[in-house]
């Protein structure tokens, strides 16, 4: 501490070092981060998706940054003003100084809010590895209140970033005209030490030139990662609760049967069967033109077929609505919520078949219905089935249209980026009970 004071007694012309590294940074970050803002449109696509993350976690940075700043000029008075400088351009300059604290501050505050109080809950990554909570409170808030912050948070956002291009404007003026007019008005190399009042060359500002250039060009050019459109491998999941990666599923079915046991007679009773680890619930669209995998973890299947006893067979398939995976955690954290599965009111979807049709050798339909969000449609699912003793492979696929149970709410209602069809793939071996 004794340093820093010293240092700031030998160089009163000028702020100290870290005041000066965190003006720049703060400044760099801004220009960056207002050039990412123009990039983001109102289209959920997979790109915005990617921007918003990326702006999210330079949103927090700034805020950061500026609180340390804040603290480091409230602890450390900064030198005083040119003796010459008239009275009006130092109120001016104090009112756009405290105003870009303001800003600084309330920014990203504002943008805290509106994520916090969204109706879609993606959890906030900062950079993508270090996770970021809502503001305390805000969670729990019904969702009219919750509208009701989240419209202040966005009102807010948006009134500060015209305050903000309107102090950016004068501040950049204010310190031109000092440096480029006025060889008596030290003002620029106080944050710039070195530079020399009134020399258009100087060094010194073609590097904040240069610098605020690559700032915007790098938010124009940066793209960051694109959310990952597919879930990674996984380990099979007990029988009763089947839902691992779709890969080993597809193994399983090209495996031939293991000591195959000889056919057993034809039955008119249809026979228990019990999901094995290796089975696959998965589903696929489509996000921004880009093809989009997905599969629940925690599902289970009741089912009561005979190949010979159709009419007698029965098949209730319960899925986990929390336990969607698409590869990627943020998209994933999303989807239980009420624009989409609302877990929390319906945590379940059941498909239920007690119709059977045969179509052709080893082929079949299931005629049944789905309950998914509280809406009940018809669904039909056709299946090859091949049985080999007391084991059973299944593959089956089928479509739904999601906009017909609700899922997908308001900016997600209109199927330009996301689809209103959803493919459905089922992959199975289950063993009989009959012994």
């Amino acid at each position: 501490m004794t340093t820093i004071r010293h240092g700031l007694r030998a160089g009163r012309s000028r702020y100290a070092t870290v005041a000066i590294i965190l003006h720049w940074l703060i400044a760099l970050a801004i220009a960056a981060q207002v050039s990412i803002a123009w990039r983001m449109g109102g289209r959920p696509t997979p790109e915005n998706f990617a921007l918003l993350q990326l702006h999210k976690s330079i949103g927090i940075t700034i805020l950061v940054l500026s609180i340390i700043r804040l603290g480091w000029r409230l602890t450390n008075p900064p030198p005083p003003e040119p003796p010459r400088l008239a009275r009006w351009e130092i109120v001016l300059s104090q009112t756009v100084h405290w105003g870009f604290y303001v800003i600084m501050i309330g920014m990203p505050l504002t943008g805290w809010l509106i994520v916090s109080a969204s109706r879609i809950q993606i959890p906030t990554l900062l950079y993508g590895a270090v996770l970021w909570p809502n503001i305390p409170g805000i969670d729990g808030l019904a969702p009219a209140a919750k509208k009701v912050w989240h419209t202040i948070g966005a009102n807010g956002h948006g009134l500060l970033a015209y305050g903000l291009y309107a102090l950016f404007v004068l501040h950049v003026a204010g310190a031109l005209k000092h440096q480029l007019f006025e060889r008596d008005m030290p003002v620029f190399s106080r944050m710039a030490p070195g530079a020399v009042a009134g020399r258009w060359r100087d060094p010194r500002l073609l590097l904040v030139v240069i610098a605020v250039m690559g700032a915007v060009a790098f938010g124009k050019l940066v793209q960051p990662p694109r959310p990952v459109m597919g879930p990674s491998s996984a380990a099979a999941a007990p029988a009763e609760e089947a839902a691992p990666a779709s890969s080993a599923a597809a193994a399983a079915f090209a495996a031939p049967a293991a000591a195959a046991a000889p056919p057993a007679a034809p039955s008119t009773d249809p026979v228990a069967w019990k999901v094995a680890p290796g089975s696959a619930l998965t589903f696929a669209t489509r996000w921004g033109g880009d093809a989009v995998q997905g599969r629940f973890d925690n599902w289970k299947a009741d089912i009561l077929f005979g190949p010979d006893a159709l009419a007698k067979s029965k098949v209730t398939v319960t899925i986990d609505m929390t336990s969607a995976k698409t590869g990627d955690a943020q998209r994933d954290a999303s989807l239980p919520a009420a624009d989409w599965f609302d877990a929390a009111t319906h945590p379940k979807a059941v498909f239920t078949a007690t119709k059977f049709e045969k179509t052709g050798a080893d082929r079949y339909v299931a005629h049944g219905s789905l309950n998914l969000r509280g809406v009940s449609k018809p669904l039909d699912l056709p299946f090859k089935l091949t049985v080999t003793g007391d084991k059973a492979r299944v593959s089956g696929e089928t479509g739904l249209d999601r906009t017909a149970f609700g899922v997908g709410q308001g900016e997600f209602t209109a199927t330009d980026q996301i689809p209103a069809k959803v493919a459905v793939h089922v992959q199975l071996t289950a063993t009989s009970d009959k012994r």
